[in-house]
């Protein structure tokens, strides 16, 4: 199915997961794929409806449950986005994957908000005791909260693996300006997604966000609380030391990990059992979390 071809749109960027096409002067059609990444390569085998999952988690924060909090999303409703590419109510495959988002000038900082040790974060603090170079309190275990939420930014490459950063790293790439806003509008965005996820017997380990300017406006971009871009956590299943089970896709890096590859491309072949868990738990964490049916969800179950 080819978005260029059945909408005459020009395709401007292909990602590890989303294709970015345009559509005005103003204005883009975000296509969020079922492509899988781990440790920054992409797989083969696709997770059915991982794409519609993405973005209705991206529209339940950013046009639902923190509406206020300054975004580039416009609409996900088939219907709206035809009144601007139009077409695309007949673009059936398309429907609950794309959003009409606006054009922003990106800011280049992955800008990830850390309240519980883990990942990445966890490998460098075992080793340095340190998170993205910056000393952390002594003692900690793996899945212990940090005394606050941290912000820690890392690079974001074009092609291959981000590069963790300290904040000054960030402000020479940026601006002590711009990481200061950004670091103001990621934080209250996580704090409120964190407090929402909580109702719901959920931990925010952590996330993460891309940032751009729209109309001298700093702006949360691309995805916001997927299980993609954060660790999300079973309140009542968190053991301190041990990783727990998780609504997000650290599960499958698990596994590949315990299949033995070294994390470079190419990647292993995913098992078709393996894919189906995957995608269950992608589904489950959206309904968890919204309190819906994925399957009432735009094109979802075609």
């Amino acid at each position: 199915m080819d978005v260029v071809s059945e909408l005459a749109l020009a395709h401007l960027y292909r990602g590890k997961v989303r294709d970015l096409y345009e559509v005005d002067d103003d204005h883009l059609l975000m296509v969020a794929s079922d492509r899988l990444s781990a440790f920054d390569v992409v797989m083969n085998e696709p997770i059915p409806d991982k794409g519609r999952v993405l973005t209705a988690f991206t529209h339940y924060w950013t046009r639902e449950r923190v509406r206020d909090v300054a975004s580039a999303m416009v609409s996900c409703d088939p219907t709206e986005i035809d009144e601007v590419v139009p077409g695309f109510l007949a673009a059936t495959a398309f429907h609950g994957r794309s959003a009409l988002v606006r054009r922003a000038q990106m800011v280049p900082l992955e800008c990830i908000v850390r309240a519980r040790l883990a990942g990445q974060a966890y490998d460098e603090y075992v080793t340095s005791g340190t998170v993205h170079g910056a000393l952390a309190p002594a003692g900690l275990r793996l899945g212990d909260p940090f005394p606050e939420p941290i912000f820690t930014p890392s690079t974001k490459a074009i092609s291959g693996h981000d590069e963790n950063i300290d904040l000054d790293a960030a402000a020479a790439l940026v601006g002590r300006g711009v990481l200061d806003e950004a670091r103001e509008l990621c934080g209250e965005l996580f704090a409120r997604a964190a407090n929402a996820l909580s109702e719901v017997g959920l931990v925010l380990a952590d996330t993460k966000f891309e940032v751009g300017v729209v109309d001298g406006r700093l702006v949360v971009c691309d995805e916001v609380v997927t299980p993609d871009s954060s660790r999300i956590w079973p309140a009542d299943a968190i053991t301190p030391g041990e990783t727990p089970p998780a609504y997000d896709k650290q599960p499958f890096r698990d596994w590949l990990d315990e299949a033995g590859w070294d994390r470079s491309a190419p990647p292993p072949t995913v098992p078709p059992d393996v894919v189906a868990l995957t995608a269950a738990r992608y589904v489950s964490a959206y309904e968890r979390v919204s309190g819906r049916r994925l399957r009432d969800w735009y094109g979802a179950g075609q």
